[in-house]
C-alpha cells in the first residue's frame, strides 16, 4: 500500500507523477510516498496527528513531542514562515513533520525564515504530498503506529529495511524521555507573555518565589508564571526534594514533558509526594499532571490515538464551564484508580478522559491540557491566577 504524490491541477490529462523523494514507512508495512522536505536522512518515532490550524512552530518546538512524528491535519502548514520568538525550546525534539500541501513562500510580516530552511537547520525530516486524511483515519482506527520518515533527494529507499526499523522500535511505553529534554542545570527566566507589536515583557514584579521542575517545560509556561509576578527558578527533572526546599519556594510547578509518566515517575514521584506533604501549593501541567496523579496513588495508561490539537473541548465539572483548550498527550490518568481525597475537576468532552485533578484540603491541583498555549486558545489562563491565589493564601 502506498500513496504517491501527484499534481493537484486539473489539466484534462492524467496527473503527472512527481519524483518521490520522501516516504513514511509504518511498522505494519504501510507506505506513504511523497516529496521530502527539511533535513535529509531518516528518523524513527511514534506517528501522531495534530488538528491545530495555527501554531505549527510552537508545536514543533514543544518538548512533549520528543520521539514523535507529527502529521498535521490542516493542509497548509508553513505559510507564515518561522521566527525566533515563536519557539518553546531552542532545540526541537520532534522527530518529523508530515503535511499535505507543499510549503509555499511565507506571507507574514513576522517571518524571518522559510519553514523548509528552519527544518533543515534543526535536523527535522519532513514529508509532503501524501494523503494525510488517510493517515489520520489509520491512526484513529488502529492507534498511533511506530514509523520511519525518510527524505532522500536521490529517491533511493530500502522499504524493507525501513519497515524492519519501524517494527523494531520499542515505542513510548516505558520510555523516560524527560531525562533527554530537561535542563542540565538550574536556571532562571524573567520573560513575561508576548504582546502584539511589543514583544516579550520583562520582570513583571516579584510577588512569589516559584520553582518549576523541568520535565520538558515550554517557555510560555514560564512566561505565564512571570506574568503573575513569579520569580522563577527552573530545576532539572531529577532534582531532590531537599534541593527544592532549600530554594524556599512559595509554590512549585510540575511541567509538561514527553514519554511515559510511569517511567519518569520512578524518580519524580517520591519528590512530588514530599512536595504535596509539605503543604506547598503545587500546580501540575500535562506530564506534571499525570505524575502528580501517580504520586497520589493513581495509575496512568496509554491512549489509542492521544489528544493533539488546539480545539479540544474540556468541561470544568466544578463550575460547569466548557473551555476550548490546547492538548498534547498520549497517556492519560485512569480515573478508576483515583484514591479517596483526589477529586476529578475536568473531563474531555471528546472521550470523557480525565483532564484535571485537585487534592481535597490541600493547595494542589493539575490539568492535562496546556493553559499557557500560544497562539492559543487562551480560555484557561485563569489557572495561573488560581495558582497565584493559592500561594497568596498560603503566606
Amino acid at each position: 500500500m502506498s500513496e504517491t504524490a501527484t499534481s493537484p491541477r486539473d489539466t484534462g490529462h492524467a496527473p503527472a507523477r512527481k519524483r518521490i523523494t520522501g516516504a513514511l514507512v509504518l511498522a505494519d508495512g504501510t507506505v506513504f510516498e511523497g516529496l521530502g522536505l527539511g533535513a535529509t536522512g531518516k528518523a524513527v518515532g511514534e506517528v501522531c496527528f495534530n488538528t491545530a490550524m495555527t501554531g505549527y512552530q510552537e508545536i514543533l518546538t514543544d518538548p512533549s513531542y520528543a520521539a514523535q512524528i507529527i502529521c498535521f491535519t490542516f493542509p497548509h502548514i508553513g505559510n507564515v514562515g518561522t521566527n525566533a520568538e515563536d519557539v518553546e525550546t531552542v532545540t526541537p525534539a520532534a522527530r518529523g513533520l508530515i503535511v499535505k500541501a507543499s510549503i509555499t513562500d511565507p506571507s507574514n510580516y513576522r517571518n524571518a525564515q522559510h519553514l523548509d530552511i528552519w527544518l533543515k537547520r534543526h535536523n527535522i525530516v519532513g514529508l509532503s504530498g501524501i494523503d494525510t486524511r488517510r493517515l489520520t483515519r489509520l491512526i484513529r482506527e488502529n492507534g498511533m503506529p511506530n514509523g520511519v520518515i525518510a527524505h532522500d533527494p536521490t529517491a533511493t529507499f530500502d522499504i524493507a529495511s525501513l519497515k524492519k526499523e519501524a517494527a523494531a522500535w520499542p515505542g513510548l511505553e516505558g520510555m523516560d524521555l524527560a531525562k533527554d529534554v530537561t535542563a542540565r542545570q538550574q536556571w532562571t527566566l524573567d520573560e513575561a507573555r508576548w504582546r502584539w507589536n511589543e514583544g516579550y515583557a520583562h520582570d513583571a514584579g516579584h510577588r512569589f518565589n516559584v520553582v518549576v521542575i523541568d520535565y520538558g517545560v515550554k517557555r510560555n509556561i514560564l512566561r505565564s508564571l512571570t506574568s503573575i509576578g513569579a520569580k522563577l527558578t527552573i530545576v532539572p527533572a531529577n532534582t531532590s526534594y531537599e534541593a527544592i526546599a532549600r530554594l524556599k519556594p512559595d509554590g512549585v510547578v510540575l511541567s509538561n514533558g514527553p514519554g511515559d509518566p510511569a517511567a519518569t515517575g520512578v524518580y519524580a514521584g517520591p519528590v512530588i509526594k514530599k512536595l504535596v506533604d509539605s503543604g506547598l501549593p503545587v500546580f501540575g501541567i500535562c506530564l506534571g499532571h499525570q505524575m502528580l496523579a501517580l504520586a497520589l496513588g493513581a495509575k496512568t495508561k496509554k491512549m489509542r490515538q492521544g489528544h493533539h490539537g488546539a480545539n479540544h473541548p474540556v468541561k470544568d465539572v466544578t463550575t460547569g464551564k466548557v473551555e476550548i483548550v490546547s492538548m498534547n498527550h498520549g497517556f492519560t490518568v485512569d480515573t478508576a484508580t483515583l484514591p479517596k481525597g483526589v477529586k476529578q475537576t475536568h473531563i474531555s468532552l471528546f472521550d470523557g478522559t480525565n483532564c484535571g485533578l485537585s487534592l481535597e484540603g490541600r493547595p494542589v491541583f493539575s490539568v492535562q491540557y496546556h493553559p499557557e498555549a500560544s497562539p492559543g486558545p487562551h480560555d484557561s489562563q485563569y489557572l495561573f491566577d488560581r495558582f497565584a491565589a493559592a500561594m497568596e493564601k498560603k503566606r
